[in-house]
């Protein structure tokens, strides 16, 4: 049966109709959502310059000393305080030569998520293209600890934490099947290959305690060593998993979060940090309501078109508080604009109170002092 003259019109017309919708509403349609009760203050934090991208998590060790951070070429440095700046520490790959500061190169690696162990005074992190390491006090080339968990490899680890009493770590692979320079496809495809992975360090033995996640991207361990958070991003959830107590085994939602998620990090009285890579928007909500959307997006777009969409054409910093006992959102700090804090990636909080913050691309880290955002 011939399709009638009107309806090829109508057909027709669908492209300009929608490319005229776009040019008036799009800002509207990228703009991050509003959120209630934040406090704008992270552009007053003080800003330590890098010589290296993407100090995506931040360390100190026993002696307080640090932070130790790990960039975009694959090192890992220690911050020595005003006089004496950045060192370098560590790092993930002895393939050094044609490594880059802005640019991921695979065989270089790439350090992530960091956690020193007390009683040895390593230094664990994910690579997001090794699996999981470890470098001996004094530094240097970093040996490989885990990089296969019950019989499928480890293809990005992302954040860890260590259980200081029972010599076991805790980690992200955030997908089974795509490295760290694929995350926003992992991100937008909507595909579940995520999982949470327990390691037994005296045993070496690793095992998936949750799987089937879309994009595990940040983990923390909780004050008493009972459970487990595990940030999935690509459906705004942190997860409890039990790990101890009659409740071990199982899980359950901790909290929703308004935004993709990154870095979570315990605060010295139990509570956790999340740092989110923006605010979501109309558009994220779109993408992410099928995974023929987001991929579709993905195949007609540069990734760095999808990422300053993400970030509504405006990247800033946002990080949360939440309860440890409860999830409850205890505190919410923004730098809406962007003046100061892009792509933020952890927020750990020191006894001190002061807060660093480190960012997945920007080249710098930032202090936050406690009188400035005002928490009890």
């Amino acid at each position: 049966m011939p399709i009638s003259q009107s309806v090829l019109k109508q057909v027709a017309a669908a492209p300009v109709v929608l490319a005229i919708v776009c040019y008036f509403f799009w800002p509207s349609i990228i703009a991050p959502d509003h959120l209630k009760g934040t406090k704008d203050v992270l552009q007053m934090a003080k800003t330590i310059p890098l010589p290296g991208d993407g100090p995506e998590s931040l360390e100190f060790d026993s002696q307080g000393e640090g932070p130790y951070v790990g960039v975009t070429d694959g090192r890992i440095l220690k911050w020595r305080g005003e006089e004496l700046g950045w060192v370098e520490f560590a790092y993930s790959s002895p393939h050094r030569d044609n490594c880059s500061r802005h640019k991921v190169v695979p065989s270089c690696g790439r350090p992530l998520g960091l956690s020193f162990h007390k009683k040895t005074g390593d230094l664990y992190f994910c690579d997001g293209y090794f699996g999981v390491m470890k470098v001996r006090p004094e530094g240097g080339l970093a040996e490989l600890v885990v990089d296969e968990a019950e019989g499928r490899k480890v293809m990005f680890a992302n954040q860890m934490d260590i259980d200081q009493e029972e010599d076991v770590f805790y980690f992200n692979d955030s997908s089974d099947k795509y490295h760290f320079e694929q995350v926003f496809y992992v991100y937008m495809s909507g595909e579940k290959t995520g999982r949470v992975i327990r390691y037994d360090m005296k045993k070496k033995e690793a095992t998936v305690i949750m799987d089937k996640l879309h994009l595990p991207n940040g983990l923390a361990l909780s004050k008493d060593g009972s459970f487990v958070l595990t940030c999935e991003s690509g459906t705004n959830t942190i997860h409890r998993i039990w790990v101890k107590g009659p409740k071990a085994g199982t899980n359950e939602v901790f909290a929703k979060i308004p935004g993709p998620m990154d870095n979570i990090r315990r605060t010295p009285t139990g509570d956790f940090w999340v740092a989110l890579h923006s605010k979501d928007s109309l558009f994220t909500r779109v993408f992410l309501s099928h995974s023929l959307v987001g991929k579709f997006f993905m195949k007609t777009l540069k990734v760095e078109t999808v990422v300053h969409l993400i970030n509504g054409g405006k990247p800033h910093g946002i990080v949360m508080k939440l309860s440890g006992e409860t999830g409850d959102v205890l505190e919410i700090l923004e730098d809406s604009e962007g003046k100061t804090m892009k792509y933020v990636s952890e927020a750990y909080e020191r006894e001190d109170g002061k807060l660093w913050l480190g960012s997945v691309y920007w080249p710098a880290v930032w202090v936050l002092d406690k009188s400035v955002y005002g928490l009890k």
